[in-house]
């Protein structure tokens, strides 16, 4: 071999050893994972326990592929008022976090809208009246208080419970009864009972003391608390619900890279799929656990006994519907409630407002 043909075949030796060395040389070391720190919504109860805290700790890290990677604790056992999420939120203080909308409206009425006291009697009346409100909550997030609505949530029916008999609202006259926001306390007014608003997690102690003689909450997480053990009936009238909304600071939303966003959002859409069917199929089970029916299958069995919704309660949550909270509502709120309603909502009822 002459040595040009030498030279020219080492020349060619070397070129395919750089090359493979390019090729198979290792990958650079991947970017950190995102960390978010998001805060939840009630503590102990099923929408947090079964689907948010699993959400973010294990199922946002599978659908992002480990680029994100999510903590996250409920709002009542991070030394945060439910009231000043909204704030908090839109400082960045909270950059991912749960709004209960009964807490958010003891400052912005406008949120109570969507699950006033006797609007929405069952779960599909509630959900339309969500879809038809849903753009003016993502309007009013944003341009107020500066949070990318992400997801709406809702608790099983919120209905009454009592340490002492009684067989319809009519019997609450006179007792003292926890409520939870101002439309529920307007609504214990006006059937003659004296509401005291109360944590949820002061609920059980509250009874103990005496505090409260009823109290208005969810079927299922009324049972977690154990209020199966501490009252003796619960009617079966879902007077509100307990909507949430997950969103974001949008400062904190837009810094995420966008497939990420968009990865994030339709996470959160199948979550909010799963808590309303789960909302739905636990209104009934609380019912069945508080009364120990062998339907009971997720909560723990009382022998409480369930009082029926009769003719009568159906005509006096309408009454008290058109009569004092929607009135009260829009003397609270002002024009720009009475718009939205009528707007908004009145399509879905059939019943306008007008200014006070």
């Amino acid at each position: 071999m002459t040595p040009v043909r030498r030279r020219a075949l080492l020349a060619a030796l070397c070129c395919a050893l750089l090359a493979a060395l390019v090729l198979h040389r290792p990958a650079a070391a991947a970017d950190p994972p995102i960390r978010m720190k998001v805060v939840g919504g009630l503590a102990g109860v099923s929408q947090y326990v079964r689907f948010e805290e699993p959400f973010w700790r294990r199922r946002i890290g599978e659908l992002t592929n480990g680029r994100v990677q999510a903590e996250i604790a409920p709002f009542d056992r991070s030394g945060i008022r439910g009231h000043e999420m909204l704030q908090l939120m839109r400082l960045g203080v909270v950059p991912f976090g749960t709004v209960l909308l009964s807490l958010a409206a003891t400052e912005e009425p406008e949120f109570n809208a969507v699950d006033l006291p006797g609007l929405s009697p069952d779960i599909d009346t509630l959900a339309r009246t969500v879809e038809a409100f849903r753009p003016h909550l993502v309007q009013l997030l944003r341009e107020r208080y500066g949070i990318e609505l992400i997801g709406v949530y809702t608790y099983p029916a919120q209905v009454v419970f009592c340490n002492r008999p009684f067989s319809g609202l009519s019997d609450l006259a006179g007792r003292r009864v926890r409520t939870s926001s101002v439309g529920q306390s307007e609504l214990i007014q006006a059937l003659g009972a004296s509401p005291v608003v109360t944590p949820f997690a002061e609920i059980i102690q509250a009874f103990r003391s005496g505090v409260v003689e009823c109290a208005i909450t969810g079927t299922l997480s009324g049972n977690a608390i154990g209020l199966h053990e501490v009252t003796t009936h619960v009617h079966a009238m879902g007077l509100t619900w307990g909507i949430s909304v997950f969103g974001a600071n949008v400062n904190a939303w837009a810094s995420l890279p966008a497939d990420l966003r968009a990865i994030i959002r339709a996470g959160v859409r199948d979550l909010e799929t799963e808590i309303w069917r789960a909302a739905d199929r636990e209104t009934g089970e609380g019912l069945a656990c508080n009364a120990g029916l062998p339907t009971c299958t997720q909560g723990r069995r009382g022998t409480m006994t369930v009082v029926p919704v009769s003719p009568a309660d159906t005509a006096r949550r309408n009454r008290l519907l058109t009569e004092v909270v929607l009135p009260r509502w829009v003397n609270r709120c002002g024009p720009d409630c009475v718009d939205a309603w009528n707007t908004r909502l009145a399509p879905v009822f059939n019943m306008h407002v007008q200014p006070d």
